[in-house]
């Protein structure tokens, strides 16, 4: 809406973004220039109930990206991986473990 305001290079970027999981909220955006720190210290962590769903997020996010823990089965998990995507954002997905 203030495409006028901001340079040429600008107006393809995310000013802010929302995604809705169930009841769960990730909100992001893109970063201005002379703002973006690499991110480091922390992962993005999703837990799903369905092996199928899990295995699918962690190959989506790690496509291009650098898996850290290929997923697998674990003690506390049916399927649990880490990994690094392709904008260099630290995520771990974990499927609950059934019973």
């Amino acid at each position: 809406p203030s495409a006028e305001n901001v340079s040429p290079e600008w107006q393809d970027k995310i000013m802010h973004a929302c995604l809705e999981l169930d009841d769960r909220l990730l909100m992001g955006s893109d970063c201005p220039p002379g703002y973006f720190e690499t991110p480091q210290g922390f992962y993005v962590q999703i837990s799903v109930p369905e092996i199928a769903e899990a295995e699918r997020l962690f190959h989506a996010l790690a496509e291009n990206g650098k898996v850290k823990m290929a997923i697998a089965q674990t003690f506390w998990s049916s399927r649990f991986g880490m990994l690094t995507d392709q904008f260099g954002t630290p995520w771990m997905i974990n499927c609950e473990q059934t019973i």
